[in-house]
């Protein structure tokens, strides 16, 4: 497979079509080649990571309740909540309505994973990356209100006009202020592999960053992929993997059944959070996905 990068949102978009079809999470593609496994099953470590869903775009428009309900009926343990989207837990909520929202993820055993934001902190405006890190400073006490582990965070893009390593010097030292209010309020900042900021950048910028509080959320992009592997990069990237986001798994150009061995094998042991489209019977939808995490990664 050739090291292309793809346009998530694009990708995103056209699944809308495909599974209003039954084409992106359905019967008619469980039959589709899957990648070989790199290690025998039974030479493997057990299982430890667990099934979530970001509210993007599944469950953009379920409200609190609508998606607690969805949830525990196709038995995902845990959701990142996107920022503006119908459930509308954002930093205007208030201490009550805050009491709330934790209250009903705790009543139903749902795990209230993180907070997915739009903070970005590569912008040569310093204002502008000023007014990102109180935003991210407003989800972390947020967070904390609510009983959410974390905040993901992103660059989306690099500016042309500056020097790459400035702009990633930039980020980090931003994620480093970050992770101080992340400490502050006993969460964590996890960096999104987003925005063509591939996983070598990454890196770069965690180091730079520092922070004990802060880590990386991979991102299931095509970008991940050299020589059909992601072992190469996910090496480079897993001391500071604390959260995973994962998309469209009957597409077999991406390793999936490599990525989930190397999370048995290196114990990760949080969430992979499926970030697919929305489809018109969501249950129906998530169901199927659940059947091929399942078989993917055991």
């Amino acid at each position: 497979m050739t090291n292309s990068r793809f346009d998530r949102r694009r990708f995103l978009e056209q699944g809308l079509t495909l599974i209003a079809s039954g084409g992106l999470v359905g019967p008619s593609n469980t039959t589709s080649a899957a990648p070989e496994p790199v290690a025998p099953k039974g030479e493997l470590p057990p299982r430890k990571f667990r099934l979530g869903m970001v509210t993007y775009m599944m469950g953009a428009q379920m409200d609190v309740p609508t998606l607690i309900k969805t949830l525990k009926e196709v038995q995902f343990e845990a959701v990142e909540l996107r920022t503006g989207h119908k459930h509308g837990v954002e930093p205007t909520l208030s201490a009550e309505k805050r009491r709330e929202v934790k209250k009903q993820f705790e009543d139903a055993g749902v795990v209230l994973w993180g907070l997915g934001t739009t903070c970005e902190f590569h912008s040569p405006d310093p204002a502008a990356v000023r007014k990102n890190i109180e935003s991210c400073a407003a989800f972390c006490k947020l967070a904390k209100d609510i009983g959410a582990r974390g905040v993901k965070v992103r660059p989306n893009g690099l500016p042309k006009q500056v020097p790459v390593e400035k702009t990633l010097e930039q980020i980090g030292k931003a994620l480093a202020e970050c992770g101080k209010h992340a400490e502050d309020n006993g969460v964590e900042i996890w960096l999104e592999v987003h925005g063509g900021v591939d996983p070598p950048h990454i890196r770069t910028i965690m180091d730079q960053c520092g922070h004990k509080k802060v880590g990386v959320c991979w991102n299931s992009n095509a970008s991940d992929v050299k020589d059909g592997s992601v072992r190469e990069y996910f090496t480079l990237l897993r001391k500071n993997l604390l959260s995973c986001h994962i998309t469209d798994l009957f597409n077999p150009k991406y390793p999936w059944r490599e990525l989930f061995v190397l999370m048995r094998q290196t114990g990760y042991d949080r969430y992979t959070l499926a970030e697919i489209p929305a489809a018109p019977d969501p249950v129906n939808a998530l169901k199927r996905y659940r059947e091929q995490w399942l078989s993917l990664s055991s």
